[in-house]
């Protein structure tokens, strides 16, 4: 979700861009909806050495009517998008049926994303909240039949900030008197065998603390629950994830924002399954949050470098990790890099979905490193 309409970022090192590790030179990439048939026609400069001669823009394609139609636009798109220079991206277009069930084996999948006067889920309040309810094919991991949406503004009951208008366009004049139902938001929610934000850890406290029914289902999280890094994404922030995928929309409103997540986790990760796949599968791992008590001052910097952030109420370093595997790993090298092979013994707490990324506790125990 969006901490004032951005992609907070959990308690994870931020990925490198691509062009970072990889040295190359990022190719040009062109909006339609930007250009004129004209500008599409014209003759491609040169490239600066060293890079090679780029090819010649091929012959385009016969246009009929006016440029702004549909066919048209198409055809413009096809041409640029075959010239090596340039990667055209289509504005996303929101899909409200993915096709006839057939018998399959589903589970129902909540895409939520919220809009909020602030950051801290104790003080402010949701302002906005979209809700895409969709069904998954429990083999293929993609969503199948129609899209339930249910969209609605909320007067906090107080002015909201100018950053926030200036980011989202929502103003006090949008939300005056508005309020969410109740009823329709529990009856959407209590249908649903997951829920799934891009940063479960910024909008699930929000909605708890306005709609209880939202504690009762298992949760996971697009941003953490998924190795953007390792697939090989420059940036886990949507807009990256979407722009990757050959898609631009327009962000910070919660509906374009839910159907854009739906639409990246619906394609295909590096070992075939969805993304959708990925969180279903994943929901059912307990993931934890480890606090290296009793770290020596020097090992401060080890634990930095490592991904650990500091806890000042608490003053201890932690970390989070996805599975029982990551945690023996992080325990053996809590030995060997920050204990220096001496007994220690480090605070575990075990989240399974139906708290991680809330603000409630999830089972605090300790381990022998």
């Amino acid at each position: 979700m969006s901490f004032f309409g951005f992609e907070a970022e959990p308690a994870v090192a931020p990925a490198k861009s691509v062009k970072a590790k990889t040295g190359r030179t990022a190719v040009p990439t062109v909006k339609l909806s930007d250009l004129t048939l004209s500008e599409l026609t014209q003759p491609v400069a040169p490239l600066a050495s060293p890079s090679p001669a780029p090819q010649a823009l091929p012959e385009a394609l016969p246009l009929q009517g006016a440029p702004e139609q549909a066919s048209d636009a198409e055809a413009m798109a096809q041409t640029l998008s075959q010239h090596p220079d340039f990667r055209v991206l289509r504005r996303l277009q929101p899909r409200t049926d993915y096709g006839p069930l057939n018998g399959q084996t589903t589970r129902r999948v909540i895409v939520l994303d919220t809009e909020t006067t602030g950051l801290d889920a104790r003080n402010e309040k949701v302002i906005e909240l979209a809700m895409l309810s969709v069904l998954v094919d429990s083999a293929t991991g993609q969503p199948v039949g129609p899209v339930t949406l249910y969209e609605s503004f909320e007067d906090p009951g107080k002015p909201i900030p100018p950053q926030i208008t200036e980011i989202t366009g929502i103003d006090d004049s949008m939300v005056q008197g508005q309020r969410i139902d109740d009823a329709a938001v529990t009856a959407l929610v209590e249908q649903a065998d997951l829920i799934v934000a891009h940063n479960a850890g910024f909008d699930r406290p929000f909605v708890e603390a306005r709609w209880p029914v939202f504690a009762r289902k298992a949760w996971n999280c697009s941003f953490a629950g998924i190795d953007w890094k390792k697939e090989g994404s420059g940036s886990a922030k949507l807009e990256f994830l979407a722009s990757e995928r050959g898609w631009f929309y327009d962000a910070h409103r919660a509906q374009v924002d839910c159907h854009a997540l739906l639409q990246v986790l619906s394609s295909p990760l590096s070992d075939g399954q969805t993304g959708l796949s990925r969180l279903l599968n994943g929901a059912g791992q307990t993931r934890y949050k480890l606090r290296a008590t009793g770290a020596p001052f020097e090992a401060k910097d080890k634990l930095k470098s490592r991904g650990y952030r500091w806890d000042g109420e608490g003053r201890v370093w932690w970390c989070s990790l996805a599975s029982d595997d990551l945690l023996a790993a992080e325990c053996t090298w809590l030995r060997a890099e920050v204990y220096g092979q001496r007994s220690a013994r480090v605070q575990l707490e075990a989240m399974d979905s139906s708290v991680q990324f809330s603000s409630r506790a999830g089972l605090v125990t300790e381990r022998a490193v």
